[in-house]
């Protein structure tokens, strides 16, 4: 069973009338196109027995030229008398031929001579040829196809063949413009999935249980996206309102002076401004960023002079014009997350990139302590601060792997971790195209 709407949709128009025609093609062979051919080939048959009959029971001229001339023109039998010289060598019998079977069954029954006959010759004639006893001679009788054999009856299954498939063409035109607006929700649906605009052409149209599905659709993505402003709305307020009061914090610590105590104030202050940014940018997100075409290279070696400075081994493999529509700011924001929290566990570092007819594979290895298989889905937690797991961005808010598992779904995409061959762990980015 075909797994696509219209393949299946077309098997369900197709098949119907398939077992449709072959039981009228069946029915039609059986009582139509048989029967008639086997009257008129009786008929031929009872022609031919009546002049064998006038030959042997009448005395004829030398050369039969009256019953020659009266199947020729009362019987349309074309009939010569032969020598009685052996049969031509048997022709090979047709794979598909009512008249050489009705035929040979007929003149086996009416005439009960030796006799051979040639159906399938280039011309509209048929031949046949039956050896007489008395004169012994063989009589050869050319009698044209249609006096035989129903020769029109193709033209109804062409007929019924053409206007089958004339009507198909007309239902497939018409399905494609029903399964259209289907395929459109469709794409405009997956569309919004990788965090993208949708089409320009995209519009409500098709059958009223497809109109139904579109709107609930639209519906469902106004109330995310209203839902969305409205927590980025709200966090911003309250980042703004705590930031005000950290500025406070800091003027006051600097009215009383660089001391070991304000030094070590200062730095929570610092810290908390740090924390509060790290849940303001989770909650914003970057599906406002627009989608360009970058090259993935250079965000991958952005971190190749801290890698140098931390005298951490730092290997990039990815073809250099290798080049993604993502939006920037975040993939680089998803990258480094990755690619520095491997730099805080490890001194090895690997990443590969491999790029497929599907999507973009980014595999970031390290030597590092790894996260246990059992901690792996709850490192991806927001605010999950798993020391040993490794779930810290450079603020330690617990956000790293949660805002980078974000970055991949607004791109349709996704992370999972794994052991890595160096013995650490593995991050695989997976980002479709």
């Amino acid at each position: 069973m075909p797994k696509g709407l219209y393949a299946r949709s077309l098997l369900i128009i197709i098949m119907p009338m398939l077992i449709l025609q072959s039981v009228i093609a069946y029915v039609f062979m059986e009582r139509h196109w048989q029967t008639v051919t086997q009257r008129l080939s009786k008929a031929v048959t009872a022609d031919i027995s009546a002049i064998i009959d006038i030959i042997e029971t009448y005395p004829q001229e030398k050369e039969y030229a009256e019953i020659i001339r009266i199947s020729r023109e009362r019987l349309k039998l074309n009939i010569t008398i032969m020598p009685p010289d052996p049969f031509p060598p048997a022709n090979n019998k047709p794979f598909f031929s009512i008249l050489d079977d009705i035929l040979r069954e007929e003149i086996t029954s009416q005439i009960s001579r030796p006799f051979w006959i040639d159906t399938v010759g280039d011309s509209d004639l048929l031949e046949i040829r039956i050896r007489l006893e008395n004169p012994d001679k063989v009589l050869r009788v050319y009698a044209k196809r249609n006096q035989a054999y129903a020769s029109n009856s193709h033209i109804f299954l062409l007929w019924m063949v053409g206007t089958s498939l004339f009507l198909i063409g007309i239902s497939i035109l018409f399905l494609r413009n029903q399964i259209r607006p289907i395929q459109k929700l469709a794409e405009a649906a997956e569309l919004y999935g990788k965090g993208r605009d949708l089409p320009i052409d995209f519009k409500i149209r098709g059958a009223r249980e497809v109109r139904t599905a579109g709107l609930a659709f639209v519906k469902m993505r106004e109330r995310i996206d209203r839902q969305i402003q409205q927590r980025t709305a709200m966090l911003t307020g309250v980042s703004h309102d705590l930031r005000t009061i950290l500025t406070r914090f800091k003027l006051q610590v600097a009215l009383v002076g660089d001391t070991k105590d304000t030094q070590e104030l200062q730095d929570d202050i610092n810290e908390m401004q740090n924390m509060l940014q790290g849940y303001l940018d989770f909650a914003k997100g970057e599906s406002g960023e627009e989608i360009e075409q970058v090259i993935l290279v250079k965000l991958l070696e952005r971190h190749a002079k801290e890698a140098k400075i931390k005298n951490i081994k730092y290997e990039v493999k990815c073809a250099p014009n290798l080049k993604i529509r993502v939006r920037p700011n975040a993939i680089a924001r998803l990258i480094a997350n990755l690619v520095t929290n491997a730099f805080r566990y490890a001194n090895t570092v690997k990443v590969t990139v491999i790029d497929g007819a599907s999507g973009t594979l980014i595999t970031i290895d390290d030597n590092g302590t790894g996260i246990p298989a059992h901690l792996r889905e709850d490192a991806f937690r927001p605010f999950m601060r798993l020391d040993e797991a490794r779930n810290q961005d450079e603020s330690g808010t617990g956000l790293g792997l949660s805002i980078a598992q974000d970055i991949a779904h607004l791109h349709g995409g996704n992370i999972n971790l794994h052991d890595s061959p160096l013995g650490g762990l593995r991050a695989i980015v997976k980002l479709p195209h």
